[in-house]
């Protein structure tokens, strides 16, 4: 098989990430194998693409926890060779037919071979190719392995170079905030900042602190409203919608919303290593946003934002029902919805916060 087209595509891919699966389409059937894989690691969390046939059977692999469940990969990076290596060279057949990954999820399946190589890049993500082959056909030839070990140094580069490019793309995307008067950062699944615009730096330490473990508010109600969002927005969490937490003013800035979108990335570009993007809009004083701009910014129903706004106005329970033809209980029902999506417990400190002026008496959380 002729080599050099096959390498053009792999440095296409670097540029265009949608092009690593007819590159692992090709990588199957070089080594007669039934369906090729990536995986790219960043601290806990793993992000994959594969081949057509392969693509249903890595989704129940990633629902079922197979990741943390084998030492599969583990083994791979532990060789610490610079080259494609096949099952038999990290488990003995006597190991395999007692670990979990290949008794229980491949050969249920009808696969069980397989040859890969680990790839560790600058950006800190720990990169895995797979081609996986059926259990009938046997372990991968050698002969195949060199053929693929040619290919292993360009495989190298482009992942490397695909990584490097998605970081470039967060910074970028950080400054075009910037562009806006927004402060923005770029966090990770652990909610860390990976890029972060000039707005957002000065902000910190005072408003928002970079802890080892993630970002954290330095408002601890609105820090604990914060970390549920980032559960939310985790690879494993419901990213169905934004979520924005309310900031109290202090002595040296005005209240704020913090909003934190998650990052929808294409499903072929598993080297984004960004999560979700970090906002922060202050609220100028004297100001009630509009109904729109409320259910923007704090995931309320439109319904639950035209009350909102009307509690911002200081308009009364009775008042707004007569004013809505809603009766008072439903008044009632949609102003405590507004209240726990917001964060605030009373009605006035809802009409303070939309106004603008923090949250009274709590300078100090």
């Amino acid at each position: 098989m002729q080599l050099d087209g096959l390498i053009d595509r792999i440095y296409e891919a670097a540029f265009l990430p949608q092009q690593w699966i007819p590159v692992l389409d090709e990588l199957s059937h070089l080594a007669d194998g039934n369906g090729g894989m990536l995986f790219a690691s960043s601290g806990p969390h793993t992000h994959w693409i594969a081949s057509e046939e392969l693509a249903r059977g890595m989704s129940d692999y990633v629902a079922q926890g197979w990741p943390a469940r084998t030492d599969r990969p583990q083994r791979l990076f532990a060789a610490r060779h610079a080259g494609f290596l096949n099952d038999l060279d990290v488990y003995t057949r006597e190991e395999m037919d007692r670990e979990p990954v290949f008794v229980e999820f491949l050969r249920p399946r009808g696969y069980g071979w397989g040859t890969a190589t680990a790839i560790e890049v600058p950006t800190g993500q720990a990169i895995v190719l797979n081609v996986e082959r059926r259990y009938s056909r046997g372990p991968v030839e050698r002969h195949i392995i060199r053929q693929l070990d040619k290919l292993r140094p360009h495989l190298a580069r482009a992942a490397s170079l695909s990584a490097q490019l998605s970081l470039e793309r967060m910074k970028v995307a950080a400054l075009t905030l910037d562009l806006v008067g927004l402060p923005a950062a770029m966090l990770d699944g652990q909610g860390r900042a990976l890029a972060v615009n000039s707005g957002f730096d000065r902000l910190m330490p005072e408003m928002v602190q970079q802890r080892q473990r993630r970002l954290t508010l330095v408002n601890k109600r609105a820090d604990a409203l914060f970390a549920e969002a980032l559960q939310r927005v985790a690879p494993d969490g419901d990213a169905a919608s934004v979520r924005s937490i309310p900031v109290a003013a202090d002595e040296m800035h005005p209240a704020a919303i913090v909003h934190l979108v998650p990052v929808r990335r294409s499903a072929h570009d598993l080297f984004t290593a960004a999560h979700s993007v970090m906002i922060i809009t202050p609220v100028l004083p004297k100001t009630v946003p509009t109904a729109d701009l409320l259910q923007g910014l704090y995931d309320l129903t439109p319904a639950e934002a035209r009350v909102a706004r009307a509690v911002a106005e200081r308009r009364t329970i009775d008042a707004i029902a007569a004013s809505f033809g809603l009766s008072r209980e439903t008044v009632r029902t949609q102003v405590k919805a507004v209240l726990a999506k917001t964060g605030v417990s009373r009605n006035i400190d809802l009409a303070t916060l939309l106004s603008g002026a923090g949250f009274p008496g709590q300078r100090d959380v």
